[in-house]
């Protein structure tokens, strides 16, 4: 158990150094990456019934998703900022959906569109 608490430091450390080095789209990209990882420890929470931990992992999704669409500039960003709203309020949606119902096929979607979107920002983060 002690192990695993540096173990947990040591990664946080190292994820707090790759945020302050990162720029703005390897942000968002770390922030899909994290919004993923805790999708499939979803997954597997509800696979086994522990449901307060699916719940919290939920929490962490949805707070994930809230962060980015909050970072969107609608003023200036246009219909691209438009449509990334429209996929993270789905995903919202998806993500509530199976919190609710256990149901690990609106999981499956959310992985989809979030690896859609990842996608395009590293496509986007290559060219600028």
């Amino acid at each position: 158990m002690l192990m695993d608490s540096g173990y947990s430091s040591y990664q946080q450390v190292d994820l707090d150094a790759q945020a302050a080095a990162a720029n703005p789209h390897q942000l968002v990209v770390m922030l899909i990456d994290g919004l993923l990882n805790e999708i499939e420890r979803v997954r597997g929470h509800i696979t086994s019934g522990r449901l307060a931990e699916k719940g919290a992992g939920i929490n962490k999704c949805m707070n994930i998703l809230v962060g980015l669409d909050s970072a969107l500039d609608s003023d200036n960003g246009g219909e691209i900022a438009q449509s990334l709203h429209q996929l993270y309020d789905f995903c919202q949606i998806e993500l509530y959906h199976a919190s609710v119902d256990n149901n690990v096929d609106k999981l499956t979607s959310v992985e989809h569109v979030m690896n859609n979107i990842r996608e395009g920002w590293m496509s986007f983060g290559q060219q600028a």
